[in-house]
């Protein structure tokens, strides 16, 4: 039987991710980071501008937790989930636009632009999670999510490519490690990337499943949220993936926030570092898509648990980098941990969305979406804010690099507690 067609709102979710994952690649990944240690942090130590970069990231995290749970409860009500959606993806496009104002040393007001940034671009993914259960059915989720996530990974190459390219060709007379206006050039260009590709998702993505409409929707928002957390063993498989998700997401967030700080610790260049994360979403394109298909013959949860075995892996690589003293080997093995890392980050991310949307009622989405999100979130706090305080105490990463190793081991312990009937396709 021929499976069928991408529907329009199916589409039109997909595509959001690519336009959000331009925000993910340039603002967390890989210009943002260097242009905060070179240009924002100029003159602080290494060890203690990476540190600080993984503060500012923890506390992005730690107030979408907050706010994740009550959103969510109000979303659920018909008509708010957008409205929700539309208010956090502005802000972030706002104060990504803002940052180009950003002057050299100024970093306290760079990282306090950075997180008012990123709550704005995860507090729009709260929803835009959510929406999985309004634009397609439990049958299709695995390769909706995973569909997202491989466009999204391969979308956001073309405006990285464009701010590569400005800043490649610019003059380097101003400033040696990375030019100051091409940069914001490009977090003007990460902006109106982002709108361009959410416009689709504004129009033709409605809610399907909402709860009640409610004459005090205020008090019953806060009543329903009491009451998820009284009766969450009714949901129990749920719950239990939650607290698997918390420590293994933990260490994915990490990896994906901190890598570039941690390669210009160990003394990369900015022009390999860049041609790394290049790698990175090429191959999390095919990648992402070959997970969904697997899922569909292995189940969800083997390929969740294969994912994360491959992060411990890049973890064990990753702390043993700087012992290699030939420059070429260590370049080598730095840019096979590239290749792993994309090899399941896409996949993993993708899964435990579609994993976790099948475990829930569908009227209720945006609500356990939004403790999805806490969980997420909090985990978020924990392995930034874990590497940078061993980074502070040790007086070098790799120590904090090796702690996440432990998030990861915690993780798959849990997750093979949760009920694997559950499956792919």
């Amino acid at each position: 039987m021929k499976k069928p067609h991408m529907t329009r709102e199916e589409l039109s979710w997909i595509l959001y991710d690519v336009g959000n994952s331009a925000f993910v690649l340039v603002m967390v990944t890989a210009i943002m980071p260097i242009f905060f240690k070179d240009f924002a942090a100029s003159g602080l130590p290494d060890a203690v501008s990476t540190a600080n970069w993984g503060f500012a990231n923890s506390t992005a995290s730690l107030l979408l937790a907050f706010l994740a749970p009550v959103l969510g409860v109000f979303a659920d009500y018909k008509g708010f989930k957008i409205k929700f959606f539309a208010f956090f993806m502005a802000l972030g496009l706002i104060f990504t636009l803002i940052l180009t104002l950003v002057q050299e040393g100024q970093w306290i007001l760079c990282l306090l632009l950075f997180v008012a940034a990123r709550v704005g671009w995860a507090g729009a993914n709260i929803f835009y999670d959510a929406f999985i259960v309004d634009v397609t059915n439990p049958e299709r989720m695995d390769r909706v999510s995973t569909a997202g996530y491989a466009w999204g990974y391969i979308g956001s190459v073309v405006p990285f490519l464009v701010i590569i390219g400005l800043i490649l060709t610019a003059s380097r007379d101003s400033y040696p490690s990375l030019p100051v206006v091409p940069t914001k050039i490009g977090f003007v260009i990460v902006a109106i990337w982002w709108l361009a590709f959410t416009l689709p998702m504004l129009k033709n993505v409605k809610q399907k499943y909402a709860a009640p409409p409610s004459p005090a929707p205020v008090k019953e928002a806060f009543s329903r949220l009491w009451e998820t957390f009284a009766h969450i063993r009714r949901h129990r498989q749920a719950f239990y993936f939650l607290i698997a998700y918390f420590f293994y997401i933990d260490g994915v967030d990490t990896i994906i926030s901190m890598s570039t700080a941690y390669g210009r610790d160990l003394g990369f260049g900015v022009t390999l570092l860049i041609g790394v994360i290049l790698l990175i979403q090429i191959i999390s394109f095919p990648f992402a898509l070959l997970y969904g298909r697997l899922a569909g013959r292995f189940s969800t949860k083997t390929m969740l648990m294969t994912g994360i075995c491959v992060y411990g892996v890049i973890t064990l690589m990753a702390f043993l980098l700087p012992e290699i003293p030939d420059l070429k080997i260590k370049t080598a093995i730095f840019w096979f941990i590239a290749f792993l890392v994309g090899s399941s980050i896409g996949g993993i991310q993708a899964l435990s969305r579609s994993f976790f949307g099948r475990l829930i009622p569908a009227e209720n989405s945006a609500e356990f979406f939004g403790f999805y999100n806490v969980f997420g979130k909090f985990a978020a706090i924990a392995g930034p804010f874990l590497m940078g305080v061993v980074g502070k105490l040790t007086g070098h990463s790799r120590w904090g690099v090796l702690s996440i190793l432990l998030l990861f081991i915690i993780g798959a312990w849990l997750l093979s507690k949760v009920d694997g009937q559950v499956s792919g396709t």
